[in-house]
């Protein structure tokens, strides 16, 4: 049994087409790289993942969809797999028609659950001469020519911007494609903001962990200055690059002075906060799947002060709160719906110690 995704294991079962230098977009295992060449490019939008491409020996490593230091024309194969979220495929190919030269092969590799046979409309769009050259554990792989190449690409050209508002704050949010909830304020984030709005943080720094585009530390500030209290520093984390650039992009045209990060949870994280705030993720892909929330739990009394509130919105079917109660401290149930529920603890003393 291969130890690979099926797309990155269907990849080595068409090795005859990485020709010449060859570009990865969107690597998921690591792995992979030791069985595709000694060089090239690996491109992750996952911060956990870039962090080990990066210890690759001979392979250049590429955050997202960043191409500054990158050349143009620079590969002779470029390989994409598809995005779990369509709206970013437009986004992956056009970063491969910069990096591939003219005439460069174009390879696109999706699972058919995930859309591949909706995908290869855009793929016939961009690229000429396209075909369908394996289809195999479950993935489809398509082949063609990049005969449009781009000579310009700047990630930061494909911003938009969407007026949100919340209990009567209004902020302005970068979108990129792929980003969560782009465009738009989804319900267990306003469920979320609410209770920030009847029952305020009685804090100066606060970290929002998989921060998104920067909506929470935004909505905060701009609720501060509404209702004229003291500023409040809002760092935020996330794991996708896309996301790291808009929060950033956020932050930056409302004046905001928190720090964003891009990791893969808490671990490589210093500090402590007076407070922590998320609505954290629960898919891989189109699967449920609690881990990074459940380690999140594990980990976050660690980077909280003593006394320190986490501030929690969930899905109510999600177990989530005996860990809450288990890591940091007596649970309180602010809000919920038939759909999403609002947590509240403050850390006691002796959580997130050793025993």
């Amino acid at each position: 049994m291969s130890a690979l995704t099926n797309t990155h294991d269907v990849l080595l079962r068409n090795r005859d087409l990485l020709q010449g230098r060859l570009a990865l977009l969107g690597v998921t295992e690591p792995l992979v790289l030791s069985q595709c060449g000694d060089s090239g490019l690996a491109m992750s939008e996952h911060a956990g993942v870039y962090s080990a491409l990066a210890q690759r020996s001979g392979w250049q490593a590429c955050f997202g969809y960043d191409t500054d230091g990158l050349a143009a024309a620079d590969y002779d194969t470029v390989v994409v797999f598809l995005p779990k979220a369509r709206a970013e495929l437009a986004l992956r190919l056009t970063m491969a028609r910069f990096l591939g030269c003219e005439g460069a092969r174009l390879v696109l590799i999706g699972e058919k659950k995930e859309g591949i046979g909706g995908a290869v409309k855009q793929f016939n769009e961009v690229a000429s001469d396209t075909g369908k050259v394996d289809s195999a554990r479950h993935c489809q792989v398509w082949v063609g020519t990049n005969s449009q190449p781009l000579s310009v690409f700047d990630i930061r050209e494909w911003i938009s911007w969407s007026q949100l508002e919340c209990a009567g704050v209004e902020i302005a949010v970068a979108g990129l494609p792929g980003v969560f909830s782009d465009g738009e304020l989804d319900a267990g984030t306003r469920m979320l903001l609410e209770t920030l709005a009847e029952s305020p943080l009685k804090a100066e720094r606060v970290l929002d962990f998989a921060c998104g585009a920067g909506v929470i530390g935004s909505w905060l500030q701009g609720f501060a200055n509404r209702h004229g209290r003291s500023p409040v520093t809002v760092d935020g984390v996330d794991v996708q690059a896309q996301a790291v650039l808009c929060a950033e992009a956020t932050y930056a045209k409302a004046g905001l002075h928190g720090q964003i990060y891009a990791a893969d949870g808490l671990s490589t994280l210093e500090g402590r906060w007076q407070a922590v705030v998320t609505n954290p993720p629960f898919h891989s892909g189109v699967k449920t799947d609690t881990s990074m929330t459940e380690q999140f739990l594990r980990d976050v009394a660690g980077h909280l002060m003593p006394g320190g509130e986490l501030r929690l919105v969930a899905n109510s079917f999600l177990p989530y709160e005996g860990d809450i109660q288990r890591h940091i401290g007596p649970v309180e149930r602010l809000a919920q719906d038939r759909r999403f529920t609002v947590y509240r603890a403050f850390r006691r003393a002796s959580a997130g110690l050793r025993p």
